[in-house]
């Protein structure tokens, strides 16, 4: 499976967000990855609809819809209009996370899962037939700049390992810290997709675009 990239809009510049745009599409990114954040799930707030419209309507990348809120299928609807998007919920805030998964492939979605540091394999183990993609997140959701948290790289081998083994077509995404030190190891250790954020692509004071040739490298090596 292709090794794909999608940075992390939330660590952009959002008055130059055109011109990052831009080079995205002349360097053939794969996802744009987008966090919805809602102040209750996590103590944050980011991005919403309007951001998400603006931006598949003026690139034409496939969105990565990272919902990181409580009660996510009432909005499955409002996230579902971009054609190609992947919709990623935690499964602890889905009374029914196997319907919620259901329901966003209903609207012609791609459905992930993100599993956060604290939410074993396990728990989610059941889902991972049905879905799309899984999200194996490195750092605790809601903000930019974290340190990986210990484990969270031998969780995402398990996973990738599991789907391997099982056959499943499910994606398996890492977000979190990846960085050019753990890029390596997240590669080595299964991931297929990655978000890439302020520790990589989006680091202050680098040249976006040679960060983007040297991320790819990585991948390919």
């Amino acid at each position: 499976m292709k090794r794909k990239i999608a940075p992390s809009l939330m660590c952009s510049d959002f008055l130059d967000l055109r011109k990052e745009c831009d080079l995205f599409k002349a360097n053939g990114i794969e996802y744009l990855h987008i966090d919805i954040m809602d102040g209750h799930y996590v103590p944050n707030f980011s991005l919403g609809i309007d951001f998400c419209r603006a931006v598949s309507s003026y690139t034409g990348i496939p969105l990565d819809i990272h919902l990181m809120m409580e009660d996510p299928d009432r909005y499955i609807g409002v996230f579902s209009e971009f054609e190609g998007c992947t919709l990623c919920v935690h499964p602890e805030t889905s009374y029914q996370p196997l319907r919620t998964v259901q329901q966003i492939q209903k609207r012609g979605c791609r459905a992930g899962i993100s599993l956060s540091p604290s939410c074993p394999l396990g728990s989610a183990e059941h889902l991972l037939p049905y879905v799309d993609l899984l999200c194996i997140m490195t750092v605790h959701p809601g903000y930019a700049g974290q340190t990986i948290v210990t484990g969270t790289l031998k969780k995402l081998e398990e996973a990738a390992r599991l789907i391997e083994k099982k056959g499943y077509g499910a994606e398996v995404e890492v977000d979190g810290n990846v960085s050019w030190e753990n890029l390596p190891k997240m590669r080595d250790a299964g991931a297929t997709v990655f978000v890439a954020g302020t520790s990589s692509i989006f680091q202050r004071g680098a040249d976006m675009e040679e960060s983007i040739r040297r991320f790819r490298e990585i991948l390919e090596a």
